[in-house]
């Protein structure tokens, strides 16, 4: 789909999706977008040592470097640096990884000071990893840490692959689409797993063109191990909470960035959860149908996308969708189009019964 926010976007607005079919290690057929590792072993060259770094953390890296680079950001001991990923350098425990002598390379602490050492940041990565959510929660942990003056400015890099471990697991739960995924639709079957990585800056500063962060929560519902509260709890609290917060009310919101993965349970819990929330009229989509569920990433590139939704103001068409699928009205977005746009919620779930909630805003400056 692209190596920078731009590129992304004008997929986004062609209709462009960047799921393909692929094939497993034991022959089986599966769709998912993969992101080119030729190109980022090209572009990496320009910055470090292609043969010292794994594939996830040379794609760190490199969006990373691009966010220092566009935001003259000069780190300080006043600058933190926030990892979210579900499950990092995972492919490293294959004996097939030129890493695998090198387990503790699957540490997720040992991930964050790569990309640490790297910058020369001062502090430690934070990791967050706390399943699907993981990329969004950072926004609103860094958001927190900000406003508690902990730091200036925080880096957030968030990302995952698609590896043997994370499509058997999936495939053990029945979870992957037999096609590219049809989010909140009644003919979907399912996920599609995706990749990616994205990384953002947060600011006490107000930069041009920037946007607001106006108001964050996360709920647990502790419902189930893998399953959604089928009430829609946690992701209700979580946007209730968010809200509160920023003082609006539901209908100053613009546009959702819904979670939407494809399967039965998630879409119907988001469904309903939008609809005690009397949100079921907001236009808003999935952007699963472009990328596939990018995991941990998931959270952060949406949110992205979302900016670039806010700043252009256009609507994205939730690409796959044909036929409402769930009990309650979701205006999903069918049609990419031109829209005011000032403010858009960004919501995401997980294993575990994790929601989080996060509200942007143009800002006024």
């Amino acid at each position: 789909m692209g190596f920078d926010s731009e590129s992304n976007f004008e997929q986004l607005k062609n209709s462009q999706s960047g799921i393909k079919k692929h094939q497993r290690e034991n022959g089986d057929d599966y769709y998912s977008s993969i992101v080119d590792k030729e190109k980022v072993n090209e572009l990496f060259s320009e910055i470090g040592d292609v043969s010292k770094y794994t594939t996830l953390e040379k794609m760190m890296l490199l969006s990373v470097n691009d966010i220092i680079k566009k935001s003259n950001l000069k780190i300080t001991d006043k600058t933190g640096l926030i990892l979210a990923t579900t499950k990092g350098n995972v492919d490293v425990l294959s004996p097939e990884s030129k890493f695998y002598q090198d387990k503790k390379r699957a540490y997720l602490s040992e991930l964050g000071k790569n990309i640490q050492s790297f910058f020369n940041f001062q502090h430690e990565a934070i990791v967050v990893s706390n399943a699907c959510v993981s990329g969004i929660l950072a926004v609103a942990i860094a958001e927190r840490m900000i406003k508690s003056k902990v730091y200036d400015d925080v880096v957030i890099v968030s990302g995952d692959l698609v590896t043997e471990f994370i499509l058997s697991g999936f495939t053990s739960f029945q979870a992957i689409s037999d096609a590219p995924c049809k989010p909140f639709s009644k003919n979907r079957t399912g996920i599609t797993i995706g990749e990616a990585v994205a990384s953002v800056l947060v600011s006490s500063t107000k930069k041009k063109n920037a946007i607001e962060v106006i108001g964050t929560a996360s709920c647990n519902d502790a419902n189930h191990i893998s399953g959604p509260s089928r009430t829609g709890e946690g992701l209700y609290l979580s946007v209730q909470s968010a809200l509160k917060e920023a003082k609006i009310n539901p209908h100053e919101i613009d546009y959702i960035s819904a979670h939407g993965t494809a399967t039965n349970f998630n879409d119907e819990m988001e469904a309903i959860a939008f609809s005690r929330l009397e949100m079921s009229e907001i236009p808003m989509n999935s952007l699963k149908g472009y990328y596939g569920h990018t995991l941990g990433a998931s959270g952060l590139l949406e949110t992205i996308i979302g900016i670039e939704s806010l700043n252009q103001n256009t609507l994205i068409a939730s690409h796959g969708f044909d036929e409402l699928g769930v009990s309650e009205y979701m205006n999903v977005i069918n049609k990419t189009e031109k829209k005011s746009l000032n403010i858009f919620l960004k919501t995401a779930s997980g294993f575990g019964g994790c929601n989080t909630a996060v509200l942007f805003k143009k800002s006024s400056k």
